[in-house]
């Protein structure tokens, strides 16, 4: 199941909003047929893995880290049948596929043919591998991930704005890969008026090349302030952007941008600004399983705010700022009661170069 696992990892980034999956069939203690699900509309993981096996799947053993699905609302044949047809006599799986149409009816399936069905094995791995998939099915939301590169006393800018680079080229080079591993990367209209940033995925020693894969880029734009040069707004050939905003945006600048080819949704307000519950309803709606947040300060504070974080990731360089006009990571106004603070669960430290990486659950 670890080889299966290690295989279904291969389709990190690519397969949303469908799980991540890898199967392995066994025969007579070798493996003799492999298989990972690469991408929406592709053949599954043990539809692959069945096929290279061929007449040796008889009599073997199929390892798959996820329930095989039996429902017909989707691209791709069920597997079920295929994993009857295909002569395996014992089914092995690492976790129950949480989606209505599958939830349990997939083994109950296969058990009914007469295979011999084990469940339940490395299924913390599997459910940790595929937690945001977990998360978008439950809540119908992404899995948000909140990432900051921070001084160790917190700041995450000069008072002037300045930024750049806080933290050093390891951890920046850590940051783009997990860009390139999530569906969509959002910041606040701050952080493009002060930084300006593409917000691309990138590689290579100097970060100057794009990753294979582009999450798309969202912008919270309330008043829609962006600038129409900015380089968010470049390149949409090769990663994609949405700017969020609400009724108070100028109806000439909504056309501006579609005219660029930038995607803009109006979503109700709060105190004026725009919801960010309902901003990740409509990810959801668009099947985006997992977001980025990278910043700043305010819409930091307004996703935790709101109870919409759900893993917390902090670069801290080796650095102290100072001073009480240095900008925080989180905006907003502080708590007056220590029993309020947001409390991080599983919290993991580690260093990247020099810097210091911190994160935890909510």
């Amino acid at each position: 199941m670890t080889l299966a696992l290690r295989l279904a990892a291969k389709g990190r980034g690519t397969t949303s909003p469908n799980p991540m999956v890898g199967a392995l069939v066994v025969k007579q203690g070798r493996i003799v047929g492999r298989g990972f699900h690469s991408r929406p509309g592709r053949p599954h993981a043990e539809i692959l893995a069945l096929r290279q096996a061929g007449p040796r799947a008889r009599g073997g053993t199929l390892y798959v880290t996820l329930e095989p699905c039996c429902h017909l609302k989707k691209r791709t044949p069920p597997c079920v049948p295929a994993v009857v047809q295909s002569g395996v006599r014992r089914v092995v799986v690492a976790m129950n596929d949480p989606n209505a149409p599958v939830k349990g009816k997939g083994l109950a399936a296969l058990r009914r043919a007469g295979l011999s069905v084990t469940t339940g094995v490395a299924r913390r791995e599997a459910e940790a591998l595929n937690k945001a998939y977990r998360h978008w099915i439950r809540t119908k939301r992404p899995y948000v991930i909140l990432k900051a590169g921070m001084t160790l006393d917190g700041r995450i800018a000069t008072a002037s704005g300045e930024s750049r680079w806080i933290t050093g080229m390891r951890s920046r080079r850590e940051v783009h890969r997990l860009r390139a591993g999530v569906d969509a990367v959002l910041v606040g209209i701050g952080t493009v008026l002060s930084d300006d940033p593409s917000l691309t995925a990138r590689t290579g020693p100097r970060l100057d090349r794009p990753a294979g894969r582009q999450p798309l880029r969202i912008v919270v734009d309330s008043a829609l302030r962006i600038p129409l040069r900015a380089r968010i707004l470049s390149r949409q050939d090769v990663a994609r952007t949405l700017v969020a905003t609400t009724r108070r945006a100028s109806a000439a600048k909504l056309r501006a941008l579609r005219t660029q080819g930038v995607e803009t949704i109006v979503l109700p307000g709060e105190r004026g600004r725009v919801s960010v519950a309902a901003l990740l309803a409509e990810l959801g709606r668009r099947g985006i399983t997992s977001l980025l947040v990278e910043g700043g300060s305010e819409i930091n504070a307004a996703m935790l705010r709101a109870g919409l974080v759900q893993h917390v990731r902090l670069y801290m360089a080796p650095v102290l700022l100072g001073g009480g006009n240095a900008k925080g990571v989180i905006g907003g106004r502080s708590p007056l009661r220590l029993a309020q603070a947001v409390k991080l669960k599983r919290l993991v430290a580690r260093t990247v170069g020099a810097d210091v990486v911190v994160e935890g659950d909510l």
